[in-house]
């Protein structure tokens, strides 16, 4: 049976209630060698008590039935370092390529840089090869328009690197570490991380006790490195991303639900996704797509698709953060926050996850 999450109704949301202290040093810097080997909070949103377990246990604490749900989108080399004519470093992160053709990015620095302005990008290798970027518009939300040349429109590989987020500092020796194992379609700027503890084997020990699996895409963009700047989360704006429900996904997310079995969101990518889809269904748009969505998910959102979530540890006061206390109420997230700190969990990106059922 689908159980109905604990909300919290308040007429607007201040940030600062969004916020807790995190010791730096469990800031994860690293993946773990063994991709399952990370860490598991359970949360019980029925108000029991937590529970500390191991990624590697999922298949026990998941009923036969219950269909996962991940993004199986994949990062792009997007980070590209390169220099203007006068030697100044210059630092675009690709976000989404448009229907024109231009890309959407992020500049730095933005300010100094020109409306046609050519950015010489060195390849990643030292061989000698180069390729450019030309500045076309500077859009009012601080990103900006440009155009790739062909040899870096066709070769990104070539000169791109992954773009890890700001707080990871160390050097990481295999970019397959930032891929989900089941990283399929090209798009994002910054990875699913919720997914990255999931092995092959894994996939089959859950399969073999009878959990299903579908797969939605997300493109991660924009508000992955953007922090909510705003002293209420109602003022913040919330960037589009492109996503898809195939029809394979749509019949067995469809079947699940017929059944009364469980779908559980693997990340909140996916978790954005398939609420986007449910508010589809709500309007009487059911099956499957492929759209941007802005949707925006703050305590006393009505959850429509998702009945379990497995997701990382998220920054303070983030557009992430509010979503799984609008899933699952915000003191009871922060006592979890609190819990895994005591506990000593590894933070963000490349550390420990939490199931919340």
């Amino acid at each position: 049976m689908n159980r109905q999450p604990s909300v919290d109704h308040v007429a607007r949301h201040a940030m600062a209630d969004f916020d807790y202290d995190l010791p730096p040093e469990l800031i994860a810097q690293e993946p773990l060698a063994d991709r399952e080997a990370s860490r598991l909070l359970v949360l019980p949103r029925d108000g029991s008590p937590f529970a500390h377990r191991m990624f590697r246990e999922l298949p026990d604490l998941l009923d036969p039935g219950d269909l996962l749900v991940v993004n199986d989108s994949r990062v792009i080399p997007a980070r590209l370092l390169g220099h203007r004519k006068t030697g100044a470093e210059v630092e675009i992160l690709l976000l989404r390529r448009e229907d024109s053709g231009l890309w959407r990015a992020l500049a730095r620095p933005t300010r100094r840089l020109r409306i046609d302005e050519r950015i010489v990008i060195p390849a990643k290798t030292a061989d000698g090869d180069e390729a450019s970027v030309v500045l076309r518009q500077k859009l009012d939300d601080g990103q900006v328009l440009v155009e790739l040349d062909e040899s870096l429109a066709t070769d990104l590989d070539h000169f791109g690197r992954v773009p890890l987020p700001p707080y990871i500092t160390h050097h990481l020796d295999d970019d397959e570490r930032y891929q989900t194992v089941y990283s399929a379609r090209k798009g994002s700027a910054a990875a699913p991380t919720a997914g990255l503890h999931f092995t092959d084997d894994l996939f089959r020990r859950l399969a073999a006790r009878g959990i299903g699996r579908t797969s939605v895409t997300l493109h991660v963009g924009l508000d992955t490195f953007r922090p909510v700047n705003e002293d209420f989360a109602e003022d913040h704006v919330i960037h589009q991303e492109w996503c898809s429900v195939s029809p394979e996904a749509w019949n067995a997310i469809a079947a699940a639900r017929t059944r009364g079995s469980r779908v559980v969101a693997v990340g909140t990518t996916a978790a954005r996704t398939l609420e986007t889809l449910g508010q589809r269904v709500k309007s009487g748009q059911p099956g499957p797509f492929s759209d941007m969505t802005g949707i925006y998910i703050t305590p006393g959102y009505e959850w429509q698709m998702v009945v379990a979530l497995i997701t990382n540890f998220h920054l303070p006061k983030s557009t992430l953060l509010l979503m799984i206390s609008a899933f699952a109420g915000r003191q009871r997230v922060l006592e979890a926050y609190h819990a895994a700190i005591a506990e000593r969990y590894r933070f963000f990106s490349f550390g420990d996850a939490m199931l919340i059922v």
